[in-house]
């Protein structure tokens, strides 16, 4: 599989085009490929006990980065098809890779020896900074989406820390109750912080990140609706919900906060706090064994290895245009869409509306880890193998190839 030289700039985060072989458009609107995404490239571990525990696609959309539970790092170039390069972290773990902003370096969290942050440069495999501070794991890393500075959080030391790449001094702290999951909006001026344990996302001026949060959206009757809106939806099946993700559409307008539960995942208003949705997931795909369910990245590993779950970073992607979410069926190893174009924010989460998926995409290896490519519309998702999906205009009548 190979896709051509990159959509003009204008197209750039819009949905561009990344076709395997065919004569598409240079770019196109995602509700119209949304529903006809198919596997494309497939890529083996090299063994099967591994696990993809997280999933990052560079700025120039051309390259894929998973963090795998085998203590590797694998690189894929999705421009040409092929697997890259495999780097090895076998000392300190690594979960929560991302690219930085030059795509020959990357950060990720450790998983043992400590819980440091390391900066590796992939062009030769070497560390270009260590970032000290955190006395338990982190649990959430994001890189600003406008400079180098990146934030992480964990839950076990009760911190938020700034970080800049070129220094390896946090140059913001912040200390607050179990904070879980980070997110910068795409303007790169809020930081959200999520706090399960607690019920509440907080959000944060960058530019006074040492002040108190300029709002705080209490999701204290969320965690107690959700449950009961999954019992109506789903025939009265529910399951236990973790929040494993959190994200911003690219509008801003939008929080999308995953969770591993039968409530599904919800959609809030970004400026107001208030439910715009709960995202279900059909009855008949969820896992009864938990073993089969990711743990939300917040988990203490006693639990993890108590319950035999794999640590996860959210199985739930928004598409650039912010109208449609993608993720996880569960147990099936289907992806689901579900359109929120008409969602609108209500006074009470007892209000939220109920969307079911409007489209299953069909799939012979189960998602654990999902991420929507915001160069082109590709999709990558990930278990015990990567999966590279494109429009099925694309794929035509090839072959699904296997690495």
């Amino acid at each position: 599989m190979a896709i051509p030289p990159p959509p003009p700039p204008a197209g750039a985060g819009a949905g561009g085009t990344a076709a395997a072989g065919g004569n598409a458009p240079p770019t196109q609107k995602t509700s119209e490929i949304i529903g006809h995404l198919r596997p494309t490239k497939q890529f083996k571990f090299s063994t099967p006990t591994t696990i993809a525990t997280s999933l990052s696609f560079d700025d120039t959309g051309e390259l894929l980065l998973a963090a795998l539970s085998d203590d590797s790092l694998q690189l894929y170039n999705v421009r040409e098809g092929v697997a890259d390069k495999t780097l090895l972290s076998k000392k300190y773990g690594c979960h929560l890779a991302r690219f930085t902003h030059h795509a020959q370096s990357i950060i990720y969290a450790s998983t043992k020896t400590d819980d440091g942050i390391r900066y590796l440069s992939t062009h030769d495999n070497q560390y270009l900074r260590y970032f000290r501070g955190h006395t338990a794991a982190v649990t959430s890393l994001n890189l600003c989406p406008r400079d180098d500075t990146f934030v992480s959080s964990s839950v076990g030391d009760n911190t938020v820390r700034l970080w800049n790449l070129a220094s390896a001094n946090p140059h913001g702290k912040l200390s607050l109750a179990a904070p879980a999951l980070t997110a910068y909006d795409p303007t790169a001026t809020v930081l959200a912080i999520a706090s399960p344990a607690t019920s509440t996302i907080l959000l944060y001026d960058v530019r006074n990140f040492d002040r108190a949060p300029f709002i705080t959206f209490d999701l204290a009757d969320l965690e107690a609706t959700a449950p009961h809106i999954a019992r109506l939806a789903t025939q009265g099946h529910s399951h236990p919900q973790d929040w494993t993700s959190l994200t911003f559409s690219n509008d801003g307008k939008c929080i999308l906060l995953g969770t591993n539960s039968s409530a599904g995942h919800i959609v809030l208003d970004a400026f107001q706090g208030t439910a715009k949705a709960f995202l279900i997931r059909p009855s008949n795909a969820l896992p009864l064994d938990p073993s089969r369910q990711r743990a939300a990245p917040w988990t203490p590993s006693s639990s993890q290895q108590q319950q035999q779950q794999a640590i996860g970073s959210g199985d739930v992607t928004l598409t650039p245009d912010g109208n449609f979410v993608l993720g996880a069926s569960g147990l099936d190893r289907d992806l689901l869409v579900w359109d929120i174009t008409a969602a609108k924010a209500r006074q009470s989460f007892e209000d939220a509306e109920v969307l079911h998926p409007v489209s299953a995409l069909p799939c012979k290896s189960a998602a654990g880890v999902v991420c929507f490519n915001h160069r082109y519309n590709m999709l990558a998702s990930a278990e015990r193998e990567v999966v590279l999906w494109l429009p099925d205009e694309f794929v035509g009548n090839k072959k699904v190839g296997d690495e």
